[in-house]
């Protein structure tokens, strides 16, 4: 994505992955185009600012009504861009209103002034610290919830008094361009959030822009290359944030005394929701030997009864991948696992016919040197790995160079807690996975990410401290 190359693709072509065929054709922004709209947003924030914080809360309370309102188109052209099922779809527009009222109700909270210190407390000077925006936030967000990823940064950003540039994925660009319409309907001018629509040479473009603040929603690889793009900048007057929102392997385990038929259809709906294209999908299974044949079992007859196929059709499950060339990357995990002593139990193989489908996969007797224990999968593919005792799990668990999520299945919280405590990740689960909370902090360890969105920490990111001391005269 990030090339360094000024050329930009005059247009997007929008392919519907479930049949191969070309939906739409969108018209890219140019290198001059991108300049000018981040230097629009920059002249437009200040105004934008100056606004109240109850003038911007009804703005995007606005926003939020017209979201409800637009739910099944909205659903739909996401199901038609990414092929995610329209169950699915659906879900995620209906979450989004919880999301943006968490905003709607805390933003109001965070940007009142906090007095430190009285004069009487500090001799004669009251301290107070006060809380501005940032300025232009470059978002490049991602295609597998472009409602949810693009929100999180979005509503918070706006509502704190920032402007936004906002790159929807060239899967989805015209998912970023329903949020955009709907934004500026509800009232954000249209110079204070800019949709930018375009491939990488579109991302390097805006991260070549002198703006505030770059939040980035994607893989490790490409975090990597937006991380070196912005190093040594200064981004802005305001000194400038870096966010990572990245990848995961998120593992999961299963102690001696939890019920394995109960963990193993929340771990398959964990695995294989969305295709299993989610940051956080479990990716790694771990069960104690001593439910282990109970659970995979269980496991196993659970995705079998997945259902494959047409994404609009309600009662399907598993929809097709959004990238041709994820197929070929989990070919070679199930490859590379079966020469290595796998054994599949489920799938292993792309559907013949249209669409980029694959087939529900579940590989047992998995070694942690494995492909598919190690790299990141982001499809319907899972390995499972029998433990002998907890230590050997929370070994197994830390033996990964991402930190995203992790859960234990046990009927003792204390002793979940326990093992939880040890491992390295942003987010833990008891007896739940796959899960995001608005009220939470969402955050990764080591190679997924730094920074936060959601929780007071994801407001807090798009607010700048001044701190004032104040003398009577």
């Amino acid at each position: 994505m990030v090339d360094g190359s000024s050329e930009m693709d005059a247009c997007v072509a929008v392919v519907n992955p479930a049949t191969g065929n070309v939906l739409d054709v969108v018209a890219a922004d140019s290198a001059a185009s991108v300049a000018a709209k981040v230097r629009a947003a920059a002249l437009a924030q200040p105004a934008w600012a100056a606004r109240s914080v109850a003038e911007r809360v009804a703005v995007l309370a606005r926003f939020r009504d017209l979201v409800v309102a637009a739910q099944e188109r909205l659903a739909t052209l996401l199901t038609s861009e990414m092929g995610k099922p329209i169950a699915q779809a659906r879900s995620e527009i209906a979450a989004l209103a919880p999301r943006i009222d968490f905003f709607l109700k805390e933003v109001p909270k965070l940007s009142e002034a906090e007095v430190v210190s009285t004069a009487l407390q500090a001799g004669d000077i009251e301290e107070v610290i006060r809380y501005e925006p940032i300025g232009v936030v470059a978002h490049i967000s991602a295609w597998n919830y472009p409602y949810f990823v693009g929100s999180n940064v979005f509503v918070p950003a706006l509502l704190t008094g920032n402007a936004v540039a906002y790159k929807p994925s060239e899967l989805t660009p015209k998912t970023g361009l329903a949020l955009a319409e709907l934004l500026h309907e509800a009232g954000v001018p249209a110079a204070v959030f800019v949709p930018l629509i375009g491939n990488g040479r579109v991302g390097s473009a805006l991260l070549a822009q002198p703006v505030n603040a770059v939040c980035f929603t994607g893989s490790h690889a490409t975090g990597q290359r937006v991380s070196a793009a912005v190093a040594g900048k200064l981004l802005g007057p305001l000194g400038g944030r870096l966010q990572l929102e990245l990848g995961g392997k998120d593992p999961a385990y299963v102690c001696h005394d939890a019920d394995p038929v109960r963990a193993a259809t929340a771990l398959a709906d964990g695995s294989f929701y969305n295709t299993g294209q989610s940051c956080c999908s479990v990716e790694r299974i771990y069960v104690h030997a001593a439910c282990a044949e109970a659970f995979i079992e269980h496991f196993v007859e659970t995705v079998r009864a997945f259902r494959i196929g047409d994404p609009l059709d309600p009662e399907t499950y598993i929809g097709p991948l959004a990238r041709e060339a994820q197929l070929r990357e989990l070919e070679l995990q199930v490859e590379d696992a079966l020469a290595l002593g796998a054994t599949l139990r489920l799938g292993g193989r792309a559907r013949p016919g249209t669409g980029y489908y694959f087939e529900p996969t579940v590989l047992t007797d998995v070694l942690p040197s494995m492909r598919v224990m190690q790299q990141e999968s982001f499809g319907p593919i899972i390995g499972i790995q029998v433990v002998a005792d907890d230590e050997e799990a929370i070994a197994l668990m830390n033996a990964s160079a991402y930190g995203l999520t992790a859960s234990v299945y046990s009927t003792d919280r204390a002793r979940a807690e326990s093992i939880l405590a040890r491992v390295s990740s942003g987010t833990a689960y008891w007896n739940c996975c796959d899960r995001v909370s608005p009220r939470l902090p969402w955050s990764g360890r080591n190679a997924s990410g730094m920074g936060a969105t959601l929780g007071h920490a994801g407001i807090r990111a798009f607010q700048c401290p001044k701190a004032y001391q104040l003398k009577r005269p």
